[in-house]
């Protein structure tokens, strides 16, 4: 557990993404298999053990400490696996250090009654940064700033290869990876990426330039179509076996049956996830009711029907068309869908246009009308062939310019993994005015991105220094007409909500930049949101 423990405390605070990469590289080179391959799929979120839960590990501390000072640790520290492995008991000598494999055996094949004994020795003979690992490992929650993408690159920086190879090879494989190492290593051939309703590597898009683009470019090489505001997925039908991938290669297809039971084709779609209902696209909150939903109701099916609007087509039976440009992909992709004559997944139709001029009235023109279905735009060119990851020039993105409103901090929250210590989710709020004529502040958002690290700093200062009350991890700041950090938040949509006090529920918040010289009282008001959505 030494190394994988050593590994998980450089990565928690490390803020450069590169020397991340780094450090799992060198992690990966420098471990022996199966460790490094257990470890890979901790880091990629593969690994889950469900016998084990957080109550497990909270009844065994308070088995050994003072449940009343655990709570108040609890509190202050604001992460539960770090306050165990800080206050749990040493017990020097009490047990033999476990390995990584150990530990992920044990537990592969534990009963609830036994996940207890077991964590307790195994916290009683590491110390404390084996016991934070541990308990990361074990709560799936290791929260260190690496994304499976990340992981991916590391691995092909390691053995030499395009990430692309990896994500193609990637669904085909299972922890511990040994045929993975020993390919990148070259000590054999390149493992079959051949698994019916595998994943292949997404393409993406390039945010476009208003500035410089246009003007390199020339209009008359692109198709355009909305970007609709769902979620990009990869729809497989092969052989027999049904997938529905993210766009980071997750299989999602248990949240959805409906759509699943659609994919009657033999082939690969890559689209747009969306709650359609009578052939019309609704909101991203709608969407929202069906995402990480392990076994959604039938109401819930009933009242959010799922769709796919179809982008692209990867495979055509057996026929790989991702070389293929994609004028004659889209020619192929329409007769594809026209044969399938499924209500579940239709066709991105594409927006004609002569010159950027009309794209750009095209763009202020969202679908429907309603500007809360559509992103933007996708632009593709028509002789760009489907190839992994973010090409520049081929495909363009075109969103919508975000709006932004001026909002008061309200309540600050711990965050988690490095900025544990730091208080890093924002709740903001605007005015609003009672039938009395009284002004106070309602929430309408919450962010935690945005900011540079020094900001963050300030912010947390501000927060300790003027803090009114403490819920937990939580603490309410001073916000008033005369008093109050007012923040400019840029979204990307707006919608209404009764899940709120205020009404409506933003996408995608962000921090924009902080306003330390405006006065509260001159924040945003409710109204200037309704009028948004009206």
């Amino acid at each position: 557990m030494r190394a994988f423990a050593r590994l998980l405390d450089s990565l928690a605070f490390t803020p450069s993404r590169n020397t991340k990469l780094t450090l799992v590289r060198d992690y990966l080179r420098e471990t022996t298999d199966p460790e490094r391959g257990w470890a890979l799929a901790a880091l990629t979120g593969v690994l889950t053990f469900d016998a084990a839960k957080p109550a497990f590990i909270r009844k065994a501390v308070e088995a050994r400490v003072d449940p009343a000072l655990f709570a108040m640790s609890y509190d202050f520290v604001g992460d539960l696996a770090e306050t165990v492995a800080l206050i749990w008991p040493s017990k020097p000598g009490a047990n033999r250090e476990p390995e990584l494999p150990e530990v992920i055996d044990a537990l592969r094949s534990a009963s609830r009654n036994e996940v207890q004994r077991l964590l307790e020795g195994w916290l009683d003979a590491l110390d404390p940064d084996g016991r934070w690992a541990l308990l990361k490992l074990l709560t799936g929650a290791l929260r260190v700033g690496v994304s499976a993408r990340l992981a991916k690159l590391a691995l092909a920086d390691l053995g030499h290869v395009e990430v692309a190879e990896i994500e193609e090879v990637w669904h085909s494989q299972r922890p511990p990876y040994e045929d993975l190492f020993a390919w990148l290593e070259k000590r054999s051939d390149k493992p079959s990426p051949d698994a019916p309703a595998r994943f292949r590597p997404v393409m993406l898009a390039q945010a476009i330039d208003e500035a410089t683009d246009f003007a390199k470019y020339d209009a008359a090489d692109y198709a355009a179509e909305w970007k609709w505001d769902g979620i990009r997925v990869q729809a497989a039908s092969e052989r027999g076996e049904k997938r529905l991938y993210s766009r980071t290669g997750d299989d999602i297809g248990h949240a959805f049956p409906d759509v699943m039971a659609a994919l009657n084709f033999e082939g690969v779609i890559d689209g747009e996830l969306l709650v359609m209902t009578g052939g019309r696209v609704d909101t991203f909150g709608d969407l929202q009711q069906r995402l990480n939903r392990k076994n959604p109701e039938a109401k819930t099916i009933a009242k959010f029907p799922a769709g796919i609007r179809a982008y692209d087509l990867l495979m055509d039976g057996k026929e790989d068309l991702r070389g293929l440009p994609f004028a004659q992909r889209r020619k192929r992709l329409e007769a594809f869908i026209a044969q399938l004559k499924s209500s579940r997944i239709d066709l991105s139709p594409l927006q004609p246009f002569e010159s950027w001029e009309q794209l750009a009235h095209l763009r202020a023109q969202p679908p429907d009308g309603d500007p809360q279905i559509a992103e933007g735009l996708m632009l593709k060119r028509w002789d760009s062939i489907y190839e992994a990851g973010r090409p520049k020039g081929p495909w363009f993105k075109w969103k919508r310019d975000p709006h932004l409103i001026d909002a008061v901090l309200m309540y600050a929250q711990r965050g988690h993994g490095k900025r544990s210590s730091f208080y890093s989710d924002y709740t903001f709020g605007v005015w609003r005015e009672d039938a009395n004529g009284d002004r106070s502040l309602t929430p309408v958002g919450k962010a935690y991105f945005g900011f540079t690290d020094e900001e963050l700093k300030q912010i947390d200062k501000f927060v300790r220094d003027n803090t009114i009350e403490r819920f937990g991890p939580v603490r309410s700041v001073r916000a008033d007409r005369e008093f109050g950090l007012v923040l400019e938040v840029a979204f990307e949509g707006l919608q209404r909500s009764t899940r709120h006090k205020s009404g409506v529920a933003m996408r995608f918040p962000r921090i924009n930049r902080i306003r330390w010289d405006k006065p509260s009282r001159e924040a945003d008001e409710l109204q200037t949101l309704e009028r948004m959505l009206d």
